[in-house]
């Protein structure tokens, strides 16, 4: 479980007339406890965020469990896919950039054609996401209304078995911008803009697809927070068009440092998958 692991320790509070500067913080020379900023965090909705871990400090974000089924594809076949434990990995390397792995230890995915004998089962790890987050401005002033913060999301994603019809076949990445705008005490925007180079399903090559997605958060309580997200995804190859998904989900910490999540995606075309619903929990040492 990723509570199992240490907290990266905390060096002393600073004096209070350098306490504001975080520059001099990186990956061994961590933020101090009291300088640290409120638990953000890039699940449960697809949008990501423009911010980062405080320097020295490690995140944990699991999808403890989600399940999806598809739409009929153009030959009649559903898909069901069973995604257990995929974690992001984020390390505060300086106090406004931050290192990501995202792993897929185990999932599942049954597909079932409309002729029961060709039903089949894959199983087995993901590919491995490697991304990079660079927060432009906004980190650490992100507190009143109107304000913005802006980010670079660079990533690739390595195969880890090529043949487990889980994981890519081949090596892929692309590039987010995320967004995001304090609207009041209570609402916040988040806006995304990409691309993402995938692997073609003959294995021939590649192409690009382009994504966006926009989600607005409500702060009911301290603890409590709902999101509102609608996303895309757009040159996909399907004959049956582009992606379109609307969401919605809540979020609720336990502590100053643990969250809990869950949520569900709708998809309102025909190329998206029908129901994603899942539940996840996040965790900052």
């Amino acid at each position: 479980m990723i509570l199992a692991f240490g907290a990266v320790p905390a060096l002393a509070a600073e004096p209070e007339d350098n306490a504001s500067d975080k520059s001099r913080y990186w990956l061994f020379n961590p933020t101090p406890e009291n300088l640290m900023r409120d638990l953000t965090t890039d699940r449960p909705d697809m949008t990501e965020s423009p911010f980062t871990v405080d320097a020295g400090h490690v995140q944990f974000e699991t999808n403890i469990f989600g399940y999806t089924r598809s739409r009929a594809d153009q030959d009649g076949t559903i898909s069901k896919s069973y995604d257990y434990a995929t974690t992001n990995i984020r390390i505060g390397l300086t106090n406004s950039t931050e290192l990501n792995v995202v792993v897929a230890p185990y999932g599942v995915v049954r597909t079932k054609p409309l002729d029961p004998v060709l039903a089949t089962r894959s199983s087995g790890l993901g590919g491995v996401d490697l991304r990079m987050k660079i927060n432009l401005w906004g980190n650490d002033t992100f507190e009143k209304p109107g304000a913005t913060a802006l980010g670079l999301l660079p990533f690739i994603t390595l195969p880890t078995d090529r043949n487990n019809g889980i994981g890519p076949t081949g090596v892929e990445g692309g590039f987010i911008l995320p967004f995001a705008m304090k609207l009041s005490e209570k609402w916040s925007l988040g806006l995304n803009g990409g691309f993402h180079i995938v692997r073609n399903d003959d294995a021939s090559g590649t192409h690009t697809e382009w994504l966006s997605s926009a989600a607005v958060s409500y702060d009911w309580t301290e603890n409590l927070s709902t999101y509102y997200e609608v996303a895309g995804r757009f040159g996909t190859r399907d004959p049956r068009g582009d992606i379109g998904i609307l969401a919605t989900g809540v979020t609720y910490k336990l502590s100053r440092n643990v969250q809990l999540d869950g949520g569900v995606n709708f998809g309102v075309t025909r190329a998206a998958d029908k129901i994603n619903p899942f539940v996840g929990i996040s965790a900052r040492f």
